[in-house]
């Protein structure tokens, strides 16, 4: 009998990353509106985010060493009563003095609780669910982070032009709380293994039998790692540097057709992961690599209009599609890469896998930033020469890449 997609736990699952993801949302809008009109200055604000980055890449092992060692279902509910808590204190202590010092603080602190559950949700789906229905959690999972991240931003803004910085938090706070309230109901089914060592002793003992499992025993997950780290690098750098970059500076339209391509972004992830639950059974691991290159594909179109005499509104409009498009493609790609890690390791090593793809994900995003932040600088007056290669590289990987997955294929 074919296993339904929304059972008890993973509807649960569901509805509790809806309201965390929502607060969290709505809670980073309000923050950083509250900053840049204490402030006037949006350096200030991106600096508070970039420091609250760096525990994240540091720890994120740790978090998947936790997620494989304690209970899964305890985790989550103590990390959002704690995140819950957190913004509820900050909101209480904030004051016009020590702003900056709450938010920078409440930040730090929500990244360093974000990167300890981030690895224990990703592995708890396959416990849930068998089978393709993974890919299609995964697909759910995904655009409920995406639904959330469209409609969040508009009702933040508006509870915070109407309440204020304080109401917000405490909305945060109540989603927060509300959402471990729903995993207290979920059962996992995961039982960890005692282990009869010291705690450095289990620390050490989990990294090397990770680290042997990528290296040696399932080498194909270390490169899809490799593959999505690559992709990612291409993408967020030309996505979150070149998109509005090209609008506001190179065609030197204004914020609202900024917000409206950032929508159709959004809209386009969210087409991207139904495309995915729609294609499960379909699309077979060999044919990958061809999403892998679709992503490239779609760039290219959007350096060629440059080249062509052509008004601003139509490079604007071939920008908008063929962003969407690979949006949509990156999307279908993510969810594929990250049901193939779940599917083919071990339940007590899950938590530490997929940790290093959240490690190697918030590594590559920054990098990928700065290096198309310089090229496009570098290249202003011919942003075709930064989008086309780009374009032909993610291709060119997708090609090289067709082996790889046709034998992954060939193992199932």
């Amino acid at each position: 009998m074919k296993q339904k997609l929304f059972t008890k736990n993973f509807t649960l699952l569901v509805l509790g990353q809806t309201s965390s993801l929502f607060g969290n949302y709505i809670l980073r809008l309000a923050l950083s509106m509250y900053v840049l009109e204490a402030t006037g200055s949006a350096a200030v604000f991106a600096g508070i985010l970039s420091l609250s980055t760096i525990p994240m890449i540091l720890l994120s092992p740790f978090g998947g060493i936790l997620a494989d060692r304690a209970d899964r279902r305890k985790i989550m509910v103590a990390l959002d009563t704690l995140s819950g808590l957190a913004v509820l204190c900050s909101a209480v202590v904030l004051s016009g003095k020590n702003a900056l010092a709450v938010i920078g603080i409440l930040l730090v602190a929500l990244s360093v609780l974000g990167i300890f559950e981030t690895p224990t949700v990703q592995a708890c789906i396959p416990g849930m669910l068998e089978g393709d229905q993974i890919i299609r959690g995964n697909a759910v999972v995904n655009q409920t982070a995406s639904v959330s991240y469209l409609t969040a931003p508009m009702l933040g803004s508006i509870l915070y032009s109407a309440f204020g910085l304080k109401p917000v938090m405490y909305a945060s706070a109540a989603c927060f709380l509300l959402t471990a309230l729903l995993e207290c109901f979920i059962r996992t089914g995961y039982r960890p293994a005692d282990y009869p060592g010291t705690l450095l002793s289990m620390i050490r003992e989990d990294f090397v039998s990770s680290f042997r499992f990528l290296r040696r025993e399932e080498a194909g997950i270390l490169n899809v790692l490799v593959l999505a780290a690559i992709s990612r690098f291409f993408v967020m750098g030309v996505t979150l540097v070149g998109l509005p970059y090209i609008v506001r500076t190179v065609l030197g339209l204004n914020a609202g057709y900024y917000g409206a391509a950032e929508s159709m972004l959004a809209v386009a992830t969210i087409l991207g992961s139904i495309a995915a639950g729609l294609l499960v059974g379909k699309l077979r691991p060999g044919r990958l690599s061809v999403v892998l290159g679709a992503v490239g594909f779609w760039m290219i179109p959007a350096g060629a209009v440059f080249c062509l005499p052509c008004g601003a509104a139509v490079r604007y409009a071939v920008n908008v599609v063929s962003f969407c498009g690979m949006q949509a493609a990156i999307s279908i790609f993510s969810i594929f890469a990250v049901s193939m890690i779940q599917q083919n390791t071990p339940e007590e090593l899950l938590g530490k896998v997929m940790a290093y793809t959240s490690a190697i994900t918030m590594c590559v995003q920054p990098a990928g930033q700065m290096v198309y932040g310089f090229l496009f600088d570098r290249f202003s007056g011919a942003v075709y020469l930064v989008l086309i290669p780009a374009g032909i590289a993610v291709c060119l990987t997708g090609v090289l890449s067709a082996g790889f997955f046709k034998k992954i294929e060939e193992k199932q």
